[in-house]
């Protein structure tokens, strides 16, 4: 076989190859931005999430194309794409949520944004290659997951056919990974309302709770139109969490520093003396109730955005069977932390609720970081520095620095705060115990 023959089998081979790919694209087609683009250019019936993720790197290599090219601004915009266009819009980034772990959408997250940070940083080809193929390995690790066998999927909806009890433990999942840090905060103050003679503000704070519920549907209601009108609007749902945690961080770093100043009972009586004699509470009841509204609002319109696909599908009977299980698990452990709580003395409760808005805080601190980052904000490289766990990813920990540098700041700001509270505390406790002595 003379070499021109070579040469021609060889094309044909390639040419038999591309062809055969049911996602193949034409030479002369330009590369779509979104996933109902791709759909639509390559008349796509039914697909799996193997094939979410082979059409995730197809952009990624095209945009890891346009930076070796040297066109920088394409490079970046299908850098974006691979996330807004695609990973959201498919459905990817909810049943990882549902059917993998929470833990992992964050792990993947966070490599989208190292992706698009090295486009963006001009980090040189090589590098940014790298981060590509990490992102697609990530992907298809999680599409063998989803789709182990393969399985088609109605593209109407874009979801698998999981099996019953896989959709009834993503629904458990969901709701008491978003509630749970919301039920601490409100349990934990209303708790401290009735422990301290304050039940009139209970009332302030169910009334938080409750507008932080209506506000969450409403802007549930909003990012899904804006989704709809442009992909890359999704961002906006980030954004919004990002500003609310770190609201409720600031909120947060106040209730706890107050508490543990009243902890000592001697703090506690000149404080309640003091109250009595001025009658203003409304001001400390406010911050109580933005306080829970923060904490249920900033949790409410992503429970709800997760939900409502999975009622489309099927086993939509599983999906309530695990909202309505999550919801009697949160509140037993609001009950737990409502009457448990009230039976301590003053210094161990104060103290306690101090502790855990405290720890609250820095985890809103890194969780608020985070969705900055996936929402272009801040720009960011992911770490294998630790392997990312539930546990970790719920108390806001990530292998970044541009969230573990914040955190640690505030984690020593917050210690030796609590060490020149409770050196107060004591000095107002001698000096009680030293009036009462002389008193006698």
């Amino acid at each position: 076989m003379t070499r021109l023959q070579k040469l021609w089998c060889l094309l044909l081979v390639v040419v038999m190859v591309a062809t055969m790919s049911p996602f193949a694209l034409a030479a002369d087609e330009e590369i779509p931005m979104t996933w109902e683009e791709y759909v639509a250019q390559n008349d796509i019936g039914s697909w799996n999430w193997n094939d979410a993720a082979n059409a995730i790197e197809v952009v990624a290599n095209h945009a890891v194309d346009l930076y070796a090219s040297g066109d920088m601004e394409g490079a970046y915009e299908y850098a974006k794409a691979t996330y807004w266009g695609y990973y959201e819009t498919t459905g990817f980034e909810r049943n990882t949520m549902t059917y993998i772990s929470g833990s992992r959408v964050s792990a993947v997250e966070l490599q989208f944004s190292a992706f698009r940070k090295a486009v963006k940083k001009d980090t040189g080809a090589e590098n940014v290659a790298a981060e590509g193929q990490k992102l697609v390995d990530m992907l298809k690790e999680d599409a063998l997951i989803l789709s182990p066998e393969g399985s088609e999927m109605d593209v109407s909806s874009g979801s698998s056919a999981g099996g019953a009890t896989a959709t009834f433990i993503g629904s458990l999942a969901i709701i008491v990974r978003e509630g749970l840090e919301a039920i601490l905060i409100v349990g934990a103050i209303i708790a401290y309302l009735v422990k301290t003679g304050n039940k009139k503000g209970v009332t302030a704070v169910y009334i938080g709770s409750v507008f932080a519920i209506i506000c969450s549907f409403a802007m549930a209601a909003l990012l899904s139109y804006l989704k709809r009108i442009n992909p890359e609007n999704a961002m906006s749902q980030e954004i919004v969490e990002g500003i609310a945690a770190l609201t409720a961080v600031v909120v947060l770093i106040w209730v706890s520093n107050w508490m543990v100043s009243k902890s000592e009972s001697a703090a506690w009586t000149a404080y309640i003396e003091d109250k009595a004699a001025t009658g203003d509470s409304k001001g400390s009841m406010f911050t109580l109730g933005f306080t829970a509204w923060l904490a249920v609002f900033r949790e409410g319109a992503e429970v709800i955005l997760f939900y409502q696909p999975l009622l489309s599908e099927e086993h939509a009977n599983m999906v309530w069977a695990g909202f309505g299980v999550g919801v009697v698990i949160l509140v037993i452990v609001f009950l737990a932390i409502r009457f448990w709580s009230v039976r301590l003395p003053i210094k161990p409760f104060f103290m306690g609720t101090s502790i855990l808005m405290a720890i609250m805080s820095i985890s809103f601190l890194g969780a608020g970081i985070k969705e900055l980052i996936e929402g272009g904000v801040i720009n960011a490289a992911y770490h294998d520095w630790f392997p990312l766990t539930d546990t970790l990813d719920v108390l806001g920990i990530y292998p970044l620095y541009e969230t573990l540098i914040p955190q640690a700041i505030l984690l020593v700001i917050t210690i030796i705060t609590f060490i020149l509270h409770v050196k107060k505390n004591n000095r107002l406790k001698a000096e009680a115990e030293a009036k009462k002595s002389a008193e006698a």
